[in-house]
C-alpha cells in the first residue's frame, strides 16, 4: 500500500512540476486554438526546483549512507529526536498566535467591497439569505452553502464585522494543524514546525481575514480528520459542515476514508467511523437532491481542461516558493517516514495528491468555477503537516 500511494503521488507531483517548469507544453498541446508558445521553453522555476531537489537528495543519500560529516549528521539526528515539554509548547503556541493576531488584526478594518469582485455576489446573496431563490445562478450557489452563510451572517449581525469569524476560523486552522501533526508524529516539536510552515505561506496570510474566501471549509475538514481518533460521530459531522461550507471539499471523501483506514484506532471503530461517513454522504446527497442546489446544472465535462488546469499551480502559488520547492522532497521524505512505521504519512501523501488533483478535476467537470489561489490552501496545510511529520518520533 505504501508503494502504491508513493508512486501515485510521486507521478502526479512530477507532472505538476513539469507543468510549472514548462508552462507552454500543456497549453500548446490541449488549447483548442493555435498558439505561438514554445513547448519546452522553461520558466524561472527550472533552476530553483532542480537545485532544491538535488541538494535534498544528495543530503538524504549521504545521511542514509552515513557519509556526512559528524557535525552535520549530529545536527540532523538532534532535530529528529528533539522534543519540547508541554509547558514550553503552550508558551510557544501562545507567542505564535499573539504575533499572528497582532500583525493581522488590522486587516479586519479593510472593506472588501472594492477589493474582491466576488464580494458583490456575496452582498446580494446576504440580502436574500436564507432564501436561495434568485435568477443569478452564482447567488444561488452562494446561498446553498448554508453553514458558511450562517456563520458570515452571524459575524455581521453579532460582531458588526463580516471578517471577524473568518479570522477566528483561520486562527483555529493553525491550532488544528498543530494538533493533527502532533497526533500523527507524537511530537509537539513537529506540530510547532507545521504551524510555522503554514504561517510563512503568502496564500494563507493573504486570505486569512477575507470573508468572501473564508477558511470555514478547511477548518471543519481538518477538525473531522483530528476527531477520527477521538469521537467518530463528531468527525463525520464536521465533514458535513465542511461540505455545506464549500462543496469543493467533496473531492476529499475517499482520502478521508483512507485516513480512517490508516489511523491508530481499533478495527471496530474504523468500521463504525467509515459507516458514519457513509451516512453523512447519504444525508448530504438527499439535501442537495431535494434542495435548490445548482450542482447538477453546471456539469460540463471537458477532458482538455484537466491538463490546461495543471498550469494554474505555478502562477497561483508563485509567492509560495517554499511550498512548491518542498513538493518533491516531501513526497520522498514521507515515503521513508511511512517505511519507518508512521502509517499516517501515507495518508498525508494521499491528501497532497488529492489537493493537486482537485483543481484540474473540478475544471474538467465544470466551467462554473475558476482555480483561485485560496483553493490551494488544503495543499499548503497538508504540506505543512507533512513537513512536521518528517520529524516523527518513531525510528
Amino acid at each position: 500500500m505504501s508503494y502504491l500511494v508513493f508512486f501515485s503521488t510521486l507521478s502526479f507531483v512530477l507532472i505538476s512540476l513539469f507543468a510549472i517548469i514548462f508552462p507552454g507544453f500543456f497549453i500548446a498541446t490541449y488549447f483548442p486554438y493555435d498558439t505561438d508558445l514554445e513547448t519546452f521553453e522553461p520558466s524561472i522555476w527550472l533552476f530553483p526546483v532542480f537545485l532544491f531537489s538535488f541538494l535534498f537528495f544528495i543530503l538524504g543519500f549521504a545521511y542514509y549512507k552515513k557519509k556526512l560529516p559528524n557535525k552535520i549528521s549530529d545536527c540532523i539526528k538532534f532535530s529528529l529526536n528533539f522534543e519540547i515539554s508541554k509547558r514550553i509548547t503552550l508558551i510557544i503556541i501562545i507567542i505564535i498566535l499573539v504575533f499572528y493576531i497582532g500583525f493581522s488584526v488590522n486587516e479586519l478594518s479593510i472593506n472588501e467591497d472594492g477589493q474582491w469582485v466576488d464580494y458583490q455576489l456575496l452582498k446580494k446573496a446576504l440580502e436574500i439569505w436564507p432564501s436561495t431563490e434568485s435568477d443569478d445562478i452564482y447567488i444561488q450557489e452562494q446561498n446553498s452553502r448554508y453553514v458558511r452563510m450562517a456563520l458570515l451572517v452571524s459575524s455581521l449581525e453579532i460582531f458588526q464585522n463580516i471578517k471577524l469569524l473568518p479570522f477566528v476560523a483561520s486562527i483555529f486552522v493553525l491550532v488544528v494543524t498543530f494538533l493533527i501533526t502532533y497526533q500523527i508524529s507524537h511530537k509537539r516539536f513537529s506540530g510547532i514546525i507545521a504551524m510555522l510552515v503554514l504561517l510563512q505561506s503568502h496564500t494563507f496570510l493573504h486570505f486569512d481575514t477575507v470573508a468572501v474566501y473564508e477558511n470555514f471549509w478547511i477548518l471543519f475538514f481538518l477538525l473531522g480528520l483530528y476527531l477520527i481518533n477521538k469521537k467518530w460521530p463528531l468527525s463525520s459531522g464536521m465533514y458535513t459542515l465542511a461540505i455545506f461550507s464549500k462543496a469543493f471539499i467533496f473531492v476529499f471523501f475517499i482520502p478521508t476514508i483512507f485516513y480512517i483506514y490508516r489511523s491508530e484506532i481499533s478495527s471496530r471503530k474504523k468500521v463504525w467511523t467509515i459507516c458514519s461517513y457513509g451516512v453523512a454522504a447519504l444525508i448530504i446527497f438527499v439535501i442537495f437532491s431535494f434542495g435548490d442546489a445548482i450542482y447538477d446544472d453546471i456539469m460540463s465535462v471537458n477532458n482538455s481542461e484537466f491538463f490546461l488546469a495543471l498550469n494554474t499551480l505555478g502562477y497561483t502559488l508563485r509567492y509560495d516558493v517554499f511550498i512548491i520547492l518542498s513538493l518533491l522532497p516531501l513526497t520522498i521524505g514521507l515515503f521513508f517516514t511511512s517505511r519507518r512505521g508512521v502509517l499516517q504519512a501515507d495518508s498525508i501523501l494521499v491528501l497532497i495528491l488529492t489537493s493537486l488533483l482537485a483543481g484540474p478535476f473540478i475544471s474538467m467537470l465544470t466551467d462554473f468555477y475558476f482555480i483561485l489561489p485560496y483553493r490551494f490552501l488544503p495543499l499548503i496545510v497538508f504540506v505543512a503537516i507533512g513537513i512536521g511529520v518528517l520529524f516523527s518520533k518513531k525510528d
